[in-house]
């Protein structure tokens, strides 16, 4: 059984809400482990890899909702279950006791989304990209429901261990690389904000990127802007070509800091950039071979 919030929804998110931009989080935790912030959900599925069990509830005034919590997700099984397997987020629209600011920003979530069902459970991965969905609840037991989820839901990825470090400052990647003999791998995020950080660390935590990155580069990760909005780093506009938006994440490779010879958009997957990054290192050698064999 669910809820159709046509009609309540239109009550629990303004239409103003259509028009906003990026999604902001509330720095809060929620009961039994349940993060409220839906920025520090994403930052902790990319430290521990695990994806984002989101639940989307209305707590007073949506009955499905009260029963999915009593009979499914306030269980022990439940909580073992999350705890091994899950990050939990909980995004509650309740029609009363909350700020207008926090409805405002929890509605931007239901929307970006699509979710106008309540009670509807959301598993996202560390990019908030959804990767399976389960609207309403139909009275399943908690061992039922639990299994249902469980099928659903991708298993938790390896984060890759610490090992050589990733720098911060382009000047100090320069100084290593000519001292390595290494190319310099920069994640240049548009922003310190929680986004564009997400994404950053989401992909230098990515277990092939960092093998990858171990072996063949020098690694820095750094933002193009300051947190006041200046600039950061002037040689980081010429490596870019320009501005980067707030929440874009570039990914490029340079041998002097100052000529980018590989770039790549932080947007894709690790996967594709890991992909990309081994076909430009086949690449260079095979045209360091060749000029070898020239001379």
């Amino acid at each position: 059984m669910s809820v159709s919030v046509g009609s309540t929804f239109g009550r629990l998110v303004s239409l103003t809400v259509l028009a906003a931009g990026m999604i902001v989080s509330t720095s809060a935790c929620g009961s039994d482990g349940w993060l409220t912030s839906y920025d520090e959900a994403l930052a902790e599925s990319t430290r521990s890899g695990k994806p984002v069990l989101t639940l989307f509830t209305g707590s007073d005034w949506c009955p499905h909702c009260r029963t999915l919590e009593e009979r499914v997700l306030a269980t022990t099984s439940f909580g073992q279950w999350a705890d091994e397997h899950v990050v939990l987020l909980m995004v509650d629209l309740p029609e009363s006791g909350i700020t207008p600011e926090v409805r405002s920003e929890r509605s931007r979530i239901c929307i970006k989304y699509g979710v106008r069902t309540f009670p509807s459970v959301l598993v996202l991965n560390s990019f908030g990209e959804k990767v399976a969905e389960e609207k309403g609840y139909r009275g399943l037991s908690a061992a039922s429901w639990i299994k249902r989820i469980d099928a659903k839901t991708p298993a938790p990825q390896a984060v890759a261990e610490a090992g050589q470090p990733v720098l911060t400052s382009l000047g100090e990647a320069v100084d290593t690389a000519r001292k390595s003999k290494r190319p310099i791998l920069l994640v240049v995020s548009g922003s310190p904000e929680q986004t564009a950080a997400i994404r950053s660390a989401t992909l230098v935590n990515d277990p092939e990127f960092h093998a990858l990155s171990e072996e063949n580069f020098v690694v820095a990760t750094l933002p193009a802007t300051n947190q006041d909005g200046t600039q950061a780093d002037a040689s980081l506009d010429l490596l870019l070509g320009g501005r980067l938006e707030p929440d874009a994440v570039e990914v490029i490779v340079t041998d002097d800091g100052e000529t980018p010879v590989f770039m790549a958009s932080g947007s894709q997957s690790p996967e594709r950039i890991v992909s990309g990054l081994r076909r430009f290192l086949v690449a260079r050698q095979t045209a360091r071979r060749a000029g070898a064999t020239r001379r």
